[in-house]
Protein backbone atom coordinates (compact mmCIF):
# COMPACT_ATOMS: atom_id res chain seq x y z
CA UNK A 1 0.00 0.00 0.00
CA UNK A 2 2.87 1.94 1.00
CA UNK A 3 4.35 2.02 -2.61
CA UNK A 4 0.87 3.01 -4.36
CA UNK A 5 0.64 5.78 -2.15
CA UNK A 6 4.20 7.03 -2.76
CA UNK A 7 3.71 6.33 -6.95
CA UNK A 8 -0.08 7.82 -6.97
CA UNK A 9 1.58 10.76 -5.28
CA UNK A 10 3.97 11.40 -7.96
CA UNK A 11 1.46 10.65 -10.56
CA UNK A 12 -0.80 13.18 -9.30
CA UNK A 13 2.37 15.75 -8.66
CA UNK A 14 3.37 15.09 -12.47
CA UNK A 15 -0.04 15.53 -13.70
CA UNK A 16 -0.75 18.67 -12.29
CA UNK A 17 2.48 20.27 -13.28
CA UNK A 18 2.03 18.52 -16.98
CA UNK A 19 -0.83 20.26 -17.57
CA UNK A 20 -0.18 23.35 -16.81
CA UNK A 21 2.86 23.62 -18.90
CA UNK A 22 1.10 21.92 -21.90
CA UNK A 23 -0.60 25.39 -22.52
CA UNK A 24 2.82 26.51 -24.06
CA UNK A 25 3.26 26.63 -27.73
CA UNK A 26 4.26 23.01 -28.91
CA UNK A 27 8.14 22.88 -30.49
CA UNK A 28 9.60 21.11 -33.38
CA UNK A 29 11.18 19.31 -31.16
CA UNK A 30 11.43 15.20 -30.01
CA UNK A 31 12.59 13.97 -26.46
CA UNK A 32 14.54 10.99 -26.13
CA UNK A 33 13.57 9.00 -21.95
CA UNK A 34 16.09 6.90 -21.56
CA UNK A 35 16.78 4.27 -19.04
CA UNK A 36 19.06 1.89 -20.93
CA UNK A 37 20.32 4.78 -23.45
CA UNK A 38 21.86 2.38 -26.15
CA UNK A 39 19.05 2.02 -28.72
CA UNK A 40 18.52 5.69 -27.85
CA UNK A 41 21.94 6.94 -28.65
CA UNK A 42 21.87 5.28 -32.29
CA UNK A 43 18.67 6.94 -32.71
CA UNK A 44 19.79 10.46 -31.86
CA UNK A 45 22.58 10.08 -34.32
CA UNK A 46 20.02 9.96 -36.84
CA UNK A 47 18.01 12.07 -35.91
CA UNK A 48 20.71 14.85 -36.17
CA UNK A 49 21.12 13.38 -39.53
CA UNK A 50 17.60 13.81 -40.58
CA UNK A 51 15.99 16.41 -39.06
CA UNK A 52 16.44 19.64 -37.73
CA UNK A 53 14.64 18.60 -34.88
CA UNK A 54 15.63 19.91 -31.41
CA UNK A 55 16.21 17.00 -29.19
CA UNK A 56 16.38 17.05 -25.35
CA UNK A 57 17.25 13.71 -23.53
CA UNK A 58 15.99 12.63 -20.16
CA UNK A 59 17.76 10.50 -18.18
CA UNK A 60 17.37 8.23 -15.17
CA UNK A 61 20.01 7.62 -12.31
CA UNK A 62 20.03 4.00 -14.28
CA UNK A 63 21.39 4.91 -17.39
CA UNK A 64 25.00 5.20 -17.83
CA UNK A 65 25.06 5.98 -21.95
CA UNK A 66 27.26 8.48 -22.48
CA UNK A 67 25.16 11.10 -25.22
CA UNK A 68 27.81 13.90 -25.59
CA UNK A 69 28.25 16.75 -23.67
CA UNK A 70 27.13 19.22 -26.62
CA UNK A 71 23.14 17.78 -25.92
CA UNK A 72 20.87 19.24 -23.87
CA UNK A 73 20.57 16.07 -21.54
CA UNK A 74 18.64 16.58 -18.19
CA UNK A 75 18.46 14.39 -14.99
CA UNK A 76 15.00 13.16 -15.11
CA UNK A 77 14.63 12.03 -11.32
CA UNK A 78 13.10 14.15 -8.69
CA UNK A 79 15.89 15.05 -6.53
CA UNK A 80 16.96 17.45 -8.98
CA UNK A 81 14.19 19.24 -8.98
CA UNK A 82 14.78 22.07 -11.45
CA UNK A 83 16.08 19.22 -13.89
CA UNK A 84 12.90 17.33 -13.04
CA UNK A 85 10.58 20.46 -13.77
CA UNK A 86 12.23 21.38 -17.43
CA UNK A 87 11.64 17.69 -18.32
CA UNK A 88 8.35 17.90 -17.32
CA UNK A 89 8.27 21.64 -19.59
CA UNK A 90 10.08 19.58 -22.35
CA UNK A 91 7.40 16.51 -22.42
CA UNK A 92 4.05 18.61 -22.39
CA UNK A 93 5.45 20.88 -25.47
CA UNK A 94 7.26 18.35 -27.67
CA UNK A 95 5.76 16.72 -30.69
CA UNK A 96 7.87 13.04 -30.46
CA UNK A 97 8.45 11.41 -26.88
CA UNK A 98 10.68 8.03 -27.25
CA UNK A 99 11.36 6.12 -24.75
CA UNK A 100 13.38 3.08 -24.42
CA UNK A 101 11.43 1.64 -21.18
CA UNK A 102 8.44 1.65 -18.73
CA UNK A 103 7.75 4.88 -17.72
CA UNK A 104 4.90 5.40 -14.92
CA UNK A 105 4.28 8.85 -16.03
CA UNK A 106 3.05 8.09 -19.25
CA UNK A 107 0.18 6.81 -17.32
CA UNK A 108 -0.79 10.70 -16.63
CA UNK A 109 0.56 12.43 -19.41
CA UNK A 110 -1.75 13.30 -22.16
CA UNK A 111 -0.08 14.58 -24.49
CA UNK A 112 -1.37 16.72 -27.57
CA UNK A 113 -3.16 14.70 -30.04
CA UNK A 114 -0.51 14.84 -32.56
CA UNK A 115 2.66 13.96 -30.62
CA UNK A 116 3.83 10.36 -31.26
CA UNK A 117 5.06 8.20 -28.29
CA UNK A 118 7.11 5.60 -29.76
CA UNK A 119 8.57 2.37 -27.59
CA UNK A 120 12.21 1.52 -28.15
CA UNK A 121 12.60 -1.10 -25.57
CA UNK A 122 15.98 -2.09 -24.53
CA UNK A 123 15.83 -5.67 -25.85
CA UNK A 124 15.84 -7.17 -29.26
CA UNK A 125 14.30 -10.54 -28.39
CA UNK A 126 12.83 -11.93 -24.85
CA UNK A 127 13.47 -15.42 -23.18
CA UNK A 128 11.51 -14.14 -20.05
CA UNK A 129 7.67 -12.72 -20.02
CA UNK A 130 7.50 -9.00 -19.11
CA UNK A 131 4.77 -6.19 -19.11
CA UNK A 132 1.28 -7.69 -18.46
CA UNK A 133 3.00 -11.18 -19.17
CA UNK A 134 4.75 -10.65 -15.95
CA UNK A 135 3.87 -13.21 -13.46
CA UNK A 136 4.97 -10.87 -10.95
CA UNK A 137 2.12 -8.63 -11.02
CA UNK A 138 -0.48 -10.86 -10.09
CA UNK A 139 -0.32 -9.77 -6.79
CA UNK A 140 -0.12 -6.03 -7.83
CA UNK A 141 -3.41 -4.18 -6.84
CA UNK A 142 -6.01 -3.07 -8.93
CA UNK A 143 -5.10 0.38 -8.96
CA UNK A 144 -1.31 -0.67 -10.23
CA UNK A 145 -3.21 -2.89 -13.43
CA UNK A 146 -4.46 0.14 -14.74
CA UNK A 147 -1.80 1.95 -14.19
CA UNK A 148 -0.02 -0.15 -16.30
CA UNK A 149 -2.34 -0.54 -19.10
CA UNK A 150 -2.68 3.68 -19.37
CA UNK A 151 1.06 3.31 -20.14
CA UNK A 152 0.99 0.37 -22.55
CA UNK A 153 -1.76 2.26 -24.55
CA UNK A 154 0.03 5.76 -24.24
CA UNK A 155 2.35 4.04 -26.99
CA UNK A 156 1.56 4.65 -31.05
CA UNK A 157 4.25 3.17 -32.39
CA UNK A 158 6.23 -0.09 -30.84
CA UNK A 159 10.01 -0.99 -32.85
CA UNK A 160 10.38 -4.11 -33.49
CA UNK A 161 13.28 -6.04 -35.08
CA UNK A 162 11.17 -9.31 -35.98
CA UNK A 163 7.90 -10.76 -35.90
CA UNK A 164 8.69 -12.71 -33.25
CA UNK A 165 8.93 -10.04 -30.94
CA UNK A 166 6.15 -8.22 -32.63
CA UNK A 167 3.46 -11.11 -30.94
CA UNK A 168 5.25 -11.09 -28.00
CA UNK A 169 4.61 -6.99 -27.67
CA UNK A 170 1.31 -7.89 -29.01
CA UNK A 171 0.41 -9.08 -25.69
CA UNK A 172 3.02 -7.67 -23.14
CA UNK A 173 1.73 -4.42 -24.38
CA UNK A 174 -1.88 -5.04 -24.73
CA UNK A 175 -1.60 -3.32 -28.51
CA UNK A 176 -3.14 -3.73 -31.97
CA UNK A 177 -0.96 -4.92 -34.73
CA UNK A 178 -1.54 -1.49 -36.12
CA UNK A 179 0.78 0.02 -33.63
CA UNK A 180 3.89 -2.38 -34.51
CA UNK A 181 6.77 -0.06 -36.12
CA UNK A 182 9.13 -2.80 -38.38
CA UNK A 183 12.06 -1.07 -38.04
CA UNK A 184 14.84 -3.00 -36.82
CA UNK A 185 16.58 -2.56 -33.54
CA UNK A 186 18.77 0.27 -33.85
CA UNK A 187 21.53 -0.57 -31.47
CA UNK A 188 22.12 -3.77 -33.41
CA UNK A 189 23.27 -1.23 -36.82
CA UNK A 190 26.87 -1.34 -34.55
CA UNK A 191 27.48 -5.02 -35.96
CA UNK A 192 26.74 -4.33 -39.36
CA UNK A 193 29.41 -1.74 -39.26
CA UNK A 194 33.16 -3.46 -39.67
CA UNK A 195 34.67 -0.09 -38.64
CA UNK A 196 32.85 0.60 -35.42
CA UNK A 197 33.53 -3.23 -34.95
CA UNK A 198 37.09 -3.40 -35.31
CA UNK A 199 37.61 -0.73 -33.26
CA UNK A 200 35.25 -1.49 -30.60
CA UNK A 201 37.71 -4.77 -30.44
CA UNK A 202 40.86 -2.48 -30.40
CA UNK A 203 39.23 -0.12 -27.49
CA UNK A 204 38.11 -3.44 -25.46
CA UNK A 205 42.00 -4.54 -25.56
CA UNK A 206 43.55 -1.51 -24.52
CA UNK A 207 40.73 -1.21 -21.93
CA UNK A 208 41.59 -5.11 -20.78
CA UNK A 209 44.99 -5.74 -22.46
CA UNK A 210 45.20 -9.22 -20.87
CA UNK A 211 43.12 -10.44 -23.10
CA UNK A 212 45.44 -10.07 -25.93
CA UNK A 213 46.24 -13.39 -28.17
CA UNK A 214 43.67 -15.15 -25.55
CA UNK A 215 40.08 -16.74 -26.58
CA UNK A 216 37.33 -14.92 -24.46
CA UNK A 217 34.30 -16.53 -22.70
CA UNK A 218 32.15 -13.71 -21.84
CA UNK A 219 29.90 -14.91 -18.48
CA UNK A 220 27.08 -12.43 -18.09
CA UNK A 221 24.18 -14.25 -16.17
CA UNK A 222 20.99 -12.92 -15.52
CA UNK A 223 20.46 -10.94 -12.11
CA UNK A 224 17.72 -12.56 -9.57
CA UNK A 225 16.11 -10.66 -7.20
CA UNK A 226 17.31 -13.04 -4.32
CA UNK A 227 20.89 -12.34 -4.90
CA UNK A 228 21.05 -9.13 -3.21
CA UNK A 229 23.22 -10.37 -0.85
CA UNK A 230 25.40 -13.14 -2.96
CA UNK A 231 29.16 -13.64 -2.14
CA UNK A 232 29.70 -16.26 -4.92
CA UNK A 233 28.97 -16.89 -8.69
CA UNK A 234 27.33 -19.90 -9.26
CA UNK A 235 30.21 -20.31 -12.02
CA UNK A 236 32.83 -22.22 -10.10
CA UNK A 237 35.80 -20.28 -10.94
CA UNK A 238 38.33 -22.56 -9.35
CA UNK A 239 37.33 -25.24 -11.78
CA UNK A 240 37.32 -22.93 -15.17
CA UNK A 241 40.70 -21.99 -14.15
CA UNK A 242 42.10 -25.10 -13.60
CA UNK A 243 40.48 -25.96 -16.96
CA UNK A 244 41.09 -22.90 -19.48
CA UNK A 245 44.05 -21.12 -17.84
CA UNK A 246 46.82 -19.83 -20.33
CA UNK A 247 44.32 -20.06 -23.38
CA UNK A 248 41.55 -18.60 -22.77
CA UNK A 249 40.58 -14.93 -20.37
CA UNK A 250 37.03 -15.73 -18.53
CA UNK A 251 35.46 -11.82 -18.47
CA UNK A 252 32.62 -11.34 -15.77
CA UNK A 253 29.73 -8.99 -16.65
CA UNK A 254 27.88 -8.83 -13.11
CA UNK A 255 24.68 -7.01 -11.71
CA UNK A 256 25.83 -4.25 -9.35
CA UNK A 257 24.41 -5.78 -6.29
CA UNK A 258 26.42 -9.17 -7.10
CA UNK A 259 29.36 -6.96 -8.36
CA UNK A 260 29.36 -5.40 -5.01
CA UNK A 261 30.58 -8.45 -3.17
CA UNK A 262 33.11 -9.96 -5.71
CA UNK A 263 36.34 -11.00 -5.18
CA UNK A 264 38.96 -11.87 -7.70
CA UNK A 265 41.47 -14.79 -7.13
CA UNK A 266 42.60 -14.48 -10.45
CA UNK A 267 43.97 -11.34 -11.98
CA UNK A 268 45.66 -13.33 -14.41
CA UNK A 269 42.48 -15.41 -15.76
CA UNK A 270 39.64 -13.37 -14.80
CA UNK A 271 38.36 -10.17 -15.94
CA UNK A 272 36.04 -8.01 -14.31
CA UNK A 273 34.18 -5.99 -17.24
CA UNK A 274 31.28 -5.32 -15.12
CA UNK A 275 31.72 -1.20 -15.00
CA UNK A 276 32.31 -1.59 -18.70
CA UNK A 277 29.59 0.86 -20.15
CA UNK A 278 29.30 -0.48 -23.64
CA UNK A 279 28.05 -4.65 -24.01
CA UNK A 280 28.02 -4.57 -27.85
CA UNK A 281 31.98 -3.83 -27.39
CA UNK A 282 32.17 -6.95 -25.08
CA UNK A 283 30.55 -8.96 -27.47
CA UNK A 284 32.73 -8.65 -30.68
CA UNK A 285 35.58 -9.09 -28.41
CA UNK A 286 33.79 -12.16 -27.11
CA UNK A 287 34.28 -15.91 -28.37
CA UNK A 288 32.13 -18.06 -26.12
CA UNK A 289 29.31 -16.65 -24.58
CA UNK A 290 27.77 -18.06 -21.46
CA UNK A 291 24.53 -16.57 -20.37
CA UNK A 292 21.01 -17.71 -19.03
CA UNK A 293 18.01 -15.94 -19.46
CA UNK A 294 18.71 -12.37 -20.81
CA UNK A 295 18.59 -10.30 -24.05
CA UNK A 296 22.10 -10.48 -25.06
CA UNK A 297 21.86 -13.79 -27.10
CA UNK A 298 19.60 -12.14 -29.66
CA UNK A 299 22.29 -9.55 -30.66
CA UNK A 300 25.17 -12.26 -29.74
CA UNK A 301 23.54 -14.28 -32.38
CA UNK A 302 24.66 -11.86 -34.93
CA UNK A 303 28.01 -12.80 -34.58
CA UNK A 304 27.91 -16.06 -35.08
CA UNK A 305 29.48 -17.43 -32.83
CA UNK A 306 29.04 -20.12 -30.07
CA UNK A 307 26.81 -19.54 -26.99
CA UNK A 308 26.39 -21.73 -23.70
CA UNK A 309 22.98 -21.61 -21.42
CA UNK A 310 23.92 -22.27 -18.10
CA UNK A 311 20.59 -22.11 -16.76
CA UNK A 312 20.73 -23.64 -13.10
CA UNK A 313 17.97 -23.00 -11.69
CA UNK A 314 15.87 -23.20 -15.03
CA UNK A 315 12.54 -24.53 -12.95
CA UNK A 316 12.45 -22.13 -10.07
CA UNK A 317 13.05 -18.82 -12.87
CA UNK A 318 10.37 -20.50 -15.44
CA UNK A 319 7.50 -20.26 -12.35
CA UNK A 320 8.65 -17.14 -11.01
CA UNK A 321 9.39 -15.37 -13.96
CA UNK A 322 7.85 -17.23 -16.97
CA UNK A 323 9.23 -17.76 -20.65
CA UNK A 324 7.23 -17.07 -23.91
CA UNK A 325 8.72 -20.61 -25.18
CA UNK A 326 10.01 -24.25 -24.04
CA UNK A 327 13.54 -22.52 -22.74
CA UNK A 328 15.77 -25.55 -24.42
CA UNK A 329 13.89 -25.39 -27.58
CA UNK A 330 13.94 -21.34 -27.80
CA UNK A 331 17.82 -21.22 -27.36
CA UNK A 332 20.83 -21.54 -29.50
CA UNK A 333 22.82 -23.13 -27.98
CA UNK A 334 23.50 -26.05 -25.27
CA UNK A 335 21.48 -26.03 -21.97
CA UNK A 336 23.77 -26.85 -18.59
CA UNK A 337 23.16 -26.88 -15.02
CA UNK A 338 27.14 -27.45 -13.90
CA UNK A 339 30.07 -25.58 -14.37
CA UNK A 340 31.56 -29.36 -14.99
CA UNK A 341 29.12 -29.12 -17.73
CA UNK A 342 30.66 -26.25 -19.43
CA UNK A 343 34.08 -27.04 -19.72
CA UNK A 344 33.22 -30.16 -21.37
CA UNK A 345 30.94 -28.06 -23.99
CA UNK A 346 33.76 -25.57 -24.49
CA UNK A 347 36.51 -28.56 -24.48
CA UNK A 348 34.77 -30.63 -27.02
CA UNK A 349 33.30 -28.00 -29.02
CA UNK A 350 29.68 -28.73 -28.79
CA UNK A 351 28.03 -25.80 -30.17
CA UNK A 352 25.48 -26.20 -33.30
CA UNK A 353 26.40 -22.73 -35.39
CA UNK A 354 23.77 -23.72 -37.92
CA UNK A 355 20.68 -23.20 -34.59
CA UNK A 356 22.70 -19.80 -34.38
CA UNK A 357 22.30 -18.63 -37.65
CA UNK A 358 18.90 -19.86 -37.10
CA UNK A 359 18.03 -17.99 -34.61
CA UNK A 360 19.83 -14.84 -35.34
CA UNK A 361 17.75 -14.98 -38.87
CA UNK A 362 14.54 -15.56 -37.33
CA UNK A 363 14.88 -12.62 -34.22
CA UNK A 364 16.89 -9.82 -35.99
CA UNK A 365 14.40 -10.18 -38.98
CA UNK A 366 14.46 -6.65 -39.65
CA UNK A 367 17.50 -5.56 -38.10
CA UNK A 368 19.86 -5.06 -41.15
CA UNK A 369 22.08 -2.21 -40.42
CA UNK A 370 19.61 0.59 -41.61
CA UNK A 371 17.44 0.44 -38.38
CA UNK A 372 18.01 3.75 -37.23
CA UNK A 373 17.58 4.95 -40.85
CA UNK A 374 14.07 3.15 -41.35
CA UNK A 375 12.88 4.37 -37.59
CA UNK A 376 13.24 7.87 -38.40
CA UNK A 377 12.57 7.54 -41.45
CA UNK A 378 9.13 6.17 -40.75
CA UNK A 379 8.74 8.22 -37.67
CA UNK A 380 9.22 11.88 -40.29
CA UNK A 381 7.38 10.27 -43.00
CA UNK A 382 4.32 10.46 -41.51
CA UNK A 383 4.81 14.29 -40.94
CA UNK A 384 5.30 14.42 -43.96
CA UNK A 385 2.09 12.88 -45.75
CA UNK A 386 -0.24 15.04 -42.67
CA UNK A 387 1.47 18.11 -44.46
CA UNK A 388 1.11 17.06 -47.90
CA UNK A 389 -2.41 16.60 -47.42
CA UNK A 390 -2.82 19.67 -45.44
CA UNK A 391 -1.67 22.22 -48.79
CA UNK A 392 -3.96 20.06 -50.90
CA UNK A 393 -7.16 20.93 -49.01
CA UNK A 394 -6.10 24.42 -48.99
Amino acid sequence: MAREFVISLYLSVFYIFFSILKVFPQKKKTILVASFGDNLLFTLKELERQTDDQVVILKTSQCKTDFGSERLTMDFETANIFDWFRSVYHLATAQKVIVDNYFAFLAVANFKSNVQCVQLWHAAGAIKQFALKDPSIENRSSLAHSRFKRVYNRFDHVAVGSEKMAAIFRESFAVGNNRILRSGIPRTDFFFDTGAVSQAKQRVKEEYPSIRGKKVILYAPTYRDNELNVNELHLNIDKMYRAFKGEYILMLRLHPAVNGNFQNKYPGFVVNVSSYSNINHLLVATDILITDYSSIPFEFALLQKPMIFYAYDQEEYAESRGFWEDYEEMVPGPVVETTREVIDVIRNDKYDLQQVRQFADTWNQYSNGNSSENLVSNLFTEDTQVKAVMKTQL
